[in-house]
């Protein structure tokens, strides 16, 4: 029609294309509640720190760990014996070094150890029928409640014969840190760095482990809001 003009196609914008919502991870979901739990990210730097010390120590600080010296006994720390000397002049750095890795090794072995040991017994008791899982339940509860230095002695009372043919004198060694350890109370009024050190090492090693465990706790626990 006359004096009619069509009217213009009115061009909509474009609208920028939505994002995708990025997938749930549960992975990435307890690494982020993890890291906020700031105790726990600072206890996984100290214990990677403690257990670099003891990896490539000995090759920073290569001092045999049975050189006797009693010209250098009881020494507090210094320059040649940064951490001080023992009783029989030994040096008390490297030894900590040698015994950080045998403690770690024996640290996380036991862990894996129980790790497995639990994971099993966990999913045998869930598929399983009322009376096996009361057992096995019962019996978890019972290793819970004993103490384990008692029932470590007994182990050893029982199987020392047989640990002692297989594995060497094992008992022996036993004997001797129990004695050593009994026997360490006297040279502190005289050698506190004796205890210092080891102790300061074995408490930063048991608090960084704890705060790590809570944090993994609250970081995989899915009824906990972080």
């Amino acid at each position: 029609m006359v004096g009619l003009t069509h009217a213009s196609p009115t061009v909509e914008a474009a609208s920028p294309p939505k994002k995708r919502d990025r997938r749930f991870s549960p992975g990435r979901e307890a690494l982020r509640r993890f890291r906020r739990h700031r105790l726990a990210a600072a206890s996984v730097v100290v214990l990677v720190l403690l257990a670099l010390a003891i990896l490539i120590g000995p090759f920073l600080w290569p001092v045999p760990i049975n050189d006797i010296d009693f010209t250098a006994r009881l020494a507090p720390p210094s320059w040649d014996h940064p951490f001080g000397t023992d009783d029989l002049g030994q040096d008390l750095l490297a030894r900590m070094i040698y015994g950080g890795r045998i403690s770690l090794a024996v640290g996380f072995a036991a862990m894996g150890v129980g790790l497995f040991a639990g994971t099993v017994i966990g999913a045998i008791s869930g598929v399983s029928k009322a009376p096996v899982d009361a057992a096995l339940m019962w019996i978890t509860d019972l290793f819970l409640s004993l103490p384990q230095l008692p029932l470590l002695l007994l182990v050893i009372y029982l199987f020392r014969d047989f640990l002692k043919g297989l594995l060497g004198p094992e008992g022996g060694v036993f004997i001797l840190i129990v004695l050593v350890i009994g026997g360490f109370k006297d040279y502190l009024d005289i050698a506190p760095h004796w205890a210092l050190f080891a102790g300061g090492a074995i408490f930063l090693t048991v608090i960084a482990i704890n705060f790590i465990g809570d944090g993994l706790r609250d970081a995989l626990d899915p009824r906990k809001v972080m």
